[in-house]
């Protein structure tokens, strides 16, 4: 079995997510420039992901993904598989047609079967959250971002000011002058 770019793409995006999720809905511009990916490769993934419900997205200015549920309860498995990523070790994708005929199985299926469940098994034990504490632990640092609303917050200080006639009349009284 080898992960593929898309598995490990998969995880990085989503540990990133989850270390600036308690900030708000996180933008994928922001994940693509922070952890250099594709935006585009990045939105085909996000879409896998929500489908599996791991991720939910927020639409409109201010807008981006979070956590479809706890970072606790997330796997390196829920990911991985969320992804399309083939978890396999046999020459078969578990067929049992090794062979490449009706021959059955090789004589090694059931090693790389046994391997494919442990492999399973580890990658089910690993929590988003364990990943986040672990960045966390050696220090990353986590910058703050202020929320950007699209109506400003500050009141307008100085109102504008247009010098221009307001009707037809004054428009005309205008030229007459």
């Amino acid at each position: 079995m080898r992960l593929t770019t898309k598995g490990r793409f998969a995880v990085t995006a989503m540990i990133d997510l989850a270390l600036r999720s308690s900030n708000g809905p996180v933008a994928l511009a922001a994940i693509s420039q922070r952890q250099q990916i594709s935006l585009s490769y990045l939105e085909q993934l996000f879409g896998k992901l929500r489908r599996h419900e791991l991720v939910e997205s927020t639409r409109g200015p201010g807008g981006g993904y979070s956590l479809g549920r706890g970072a606790e309860s997330i796997t390196v498995a829920d990911i991985i598989v969320a992804v399309d990523e083939p978890i396999d070790a046999t020459g078969c994708a578990g067929k049992e047609n090794c062979m490449g005929d009706d021959t059955g199985r090789c004589m090694t299926h059931d090693l790389w079967a046994s391997l494919n469940v442990k492999m399973i098994e580890f990658l089910d034990s690993i929590s988003l959250k364990k990943l986040v504490d672990e960045q966390l632990a050696k220090g990353i640092s986590i910058e703050e971002v202020p929320v950007r609303r699209a109506i400003s917050s500050q009141p307008v200080v100085k109102p504008i000011k247009i010098n221009a006639p307001n009707s037809v009349f004054a428009l005309g009284n205008a030229f007459s002058k």
